[in-house]
């Protein structure tokens, strides 16, 4: 499929009724953890997704020069507009709107743009810098943090706006983490957005030993925080021992795990030297205390019918159908709490663990699969099959 030029994609929206500021809840917990900082030297692209449209795809977009994987908006499935992905090269892209950038005019909220067009043309992290500064002015349509990664040691983040930019490279932050959420470290102090879930991220890296992060870790723990920086919420682990028999409320606003969250995105990257292809996506579609990850490969061609397929694809609709049981009370700000006894309590009938143990066997058997070096064709088949294992899980949990 091709792409229509970005050029004309500014054009479109120059043309279309102002967006105006974006709204609060349009924000994104990331970090960048290079290969010196996690356990198995390859670096990892982490972002929780926060945004009202929480019903989210993966897709296989066959382009040039670059093919690659992008997790999209349910209604937006050519690829062309892509909140995070990998391409065939084992460069990768997210982003978080950062607040506290300079509005300087010209068009706003195209970084779905961007990053699609970065997907289909970039290599590196050098490629993707040529590819803002040929491309700043009123029309590129950024407010944002671009964090990216490359099969090359590369890894940065991007401050961008329409006028500027400035490159913190990740292997300058300490530990060769660089966490972030809606604020830029160039912007005015405290002028941003998600500092509360800042603190709960540093928190929780910081009971990491240096060089000791891995996808589990993310995927498994930081991802479905529901901590609070400032507030005693009760940890994961004490949750088994809630009374069953009645709700336990927490404000999931200011917690990496949000009521808005509808997707996670890590990016395990390829080390210099290694084959870009063994470079693997795995999303969690769906708030992350209610699905379970699963892995992607550019190589495998295709992603499955069930996460790709239908209005809401068919992970994410039982995912949604979960999340309502979480979140059961209806309103802006009512939503916003969720009952955690529904995912563990004292009398087991929580369904978390359930979906985490699920989820590491997903883990072993991806390691597996990956120490065989398997054809384009089995990568693609054990995507269906995990698929199919996600969905049937998720469908058990009443």
């Amino acid at each position: 499929m091709k792409h229509t030029p970005l050029l004309l994609l500014f054009l479109t929206a120059a043309f279309s009724p102002s967006l105006g500021p974006l709204h609060a809840q349009d924000e994104c917990t990331t970090a960048i953890i290079t290969g010196t900082g996690t356990v198995d030297g390859r670096p990892l692209l982490w972002k929780n997704r926060d945004t009202d449209d929480l019903s989210n795809k993966v897709v296989f977009v066959d382009e040039v020069p670059h093919r690659y994987l992008a997790v999209i908006n349910a209604g937006d499935t050519s690829g062309r507009i892509a909140w995070g992905g990998l391409n065939d090269a084992g460069f990768a892209i997210i982003n978080s709107v950062a607040y506290n950038l300079p509005r300087s005019g010209g068009l706003d909220d195209l970084e779905g743009h961007v990053m699609g067009d970065a997907l289909r043309t970039c290599a590196t992290v050098d490629d993707f810098e040529r590819y803002v500064k040929t491309n700043l002015g009123p029309g590129l349509g950024s407010w944002t943090n671009y964090c990216v990664i490359d099969a090359r040691g590369g890894a940065a983040i991007f401050e961008t706006h329409n006028k500027g930019y400035v490159r913190l490279p990740a292997d300058t932050a300490v530990g060769g983490c660089m966490l972030n959420t809606n604020f830029a470290r160039s912007g005015k102090a405290n002028a941003g957005a998600g500092y509360l879930r800042f603190d709960r991220e540093q928190r929780l890296f910081a009971s990491i030993t240096p060089g000791g992060v891995s996808r589990d870790f993310i995927l498994q723990t930081a991802a479905r925080d529901m901590g609070h920086a400032l507030l005693l919420h009760p940890e994961q682990e004490s949750w088994k021992k809630l009374p069953a028999d009645r709700p336990y409320w927490i404000h999931a606003d200011h917690t990496i795990n949000r009521s808005i969250t509808a997707c996670t995105i890590l990016i395990h990257g390829a080390k210099p030297g290694q084959d870009p292809g063994t470079a693997t996506l795995w999303v969690v579609l769906g708030e992350p205390v209610c699905s379970i990850a699963l892995p992607f490969w550019v190589a495998a061609g295709q992603t499955p019918a069930a996460v790709r397929e239908g209005k809401d694809a068919p992970i994410v609709a039982e995912a949604l159908r979960l999340r309502k049981i979480l979140h059961p009370l209806e309103g802006s700000d009512r939503s916003e709490y969720a009952d955690i006894t529904r995912l563990d309590n004292n009398a087991g009938t929580g369904w978390l663990p359930g979906l985490l143990k699920t989820e590491r066997e997903i883990f072993k058997a991806t390691d597996d699969l990956l120490r065989t070096s398997p054809a384009a064709q089995q990568l693609a088949e054990f995507e269906r099959a995990s698929a199919a294992k996600v969905l049937g899980t998720l469908k058990a949990i009443k």
